[in-house]
C-alpha cells in the first residue's frame, strides 16, 4: 500500500472515526471530546508508522543472506 495514497487515506479516516466514536460514546468524563480526539489521532499516527515500516522492507533488493 502506498503511503499517503488513496487507500491509506481511506483506512486512516475509517480508523479515526471508529476510535473517536468508541472513546466519545463510552466516556462519561467532562473532557471526553479532548480524550477522544487525542486517542483517534494517536491511532492514525500509529497506523501510519506501522504501514511505513511494513512498506519500507517490501521492495528491498538486498535481503539478508542465509535468512532462515
Amino acid at each position: 500500500m502506498k503511503l499517503l495514497g488513496r487507500n491509506h487515506i481511506i483506512i486512516s479516516v475509517i480508523t479515526f472515526v471508529i476510535l473517536f466514536l468508541m472513546n466519545y460514546i463510552g466516556n462519561d468524563l467532562p473532557d471526553k471530546l479532548e480524550r477522544a480526539l487525542m486517542t483517534a489521532f494517536a491511532g492514525v499516527i500509529g497506523l501510519s508508522l506501522g504501514l511505513f515500516i511494513l512498506n519500507k522492507g517490501k521492495n528491498d533488493k538486498n535481503p539478508p543472506q542465509n535468512f532462515d
